[in-house]
């Protein structure tokens, strides 16, 4: 699913047009966006919680050239599914 097709879906569910559906998923990703550069979690109970991680600095090769190099220390976004979201996959 594609996120046109992610629109139309919440558009049909929650009986809104797709123009304001766009803008409130647009809206959702703006705050969590915002939220977790800030160094926040967003926990949305059920579902799931978006997070940040740290990877620490490594070493890895090229795999061209097997050349060692450094790959440096990162933040990255994570989504970390909740029970309710586990069982209705399962």
């Amino acid at each position: 699913m594609n996120k046109s097709e992610l629109i139309s879906a919440i558009a049909e569910k929650a009986e809104m047009s797709k123009k304001d559906t766009d803008k409130i998923l647009k809206a959702f990703e703006e705050v969590v966006t915002e939220q977790l550069a800030s160094g926040n979690k967003v926990q949305l109970v059920g579902f799931g919680t978006f997070d940040v991680t740290e990877r620490k600095a490594r070493e890895g090769r090229n795999p061209k050239t097997r050349e060692v190099m450094t790959i440096p220390a990162a933040k990255a976004p994570r989504f970390k599914a909740g029970k309710a979201l586990k069982d209705a996959v399962n």
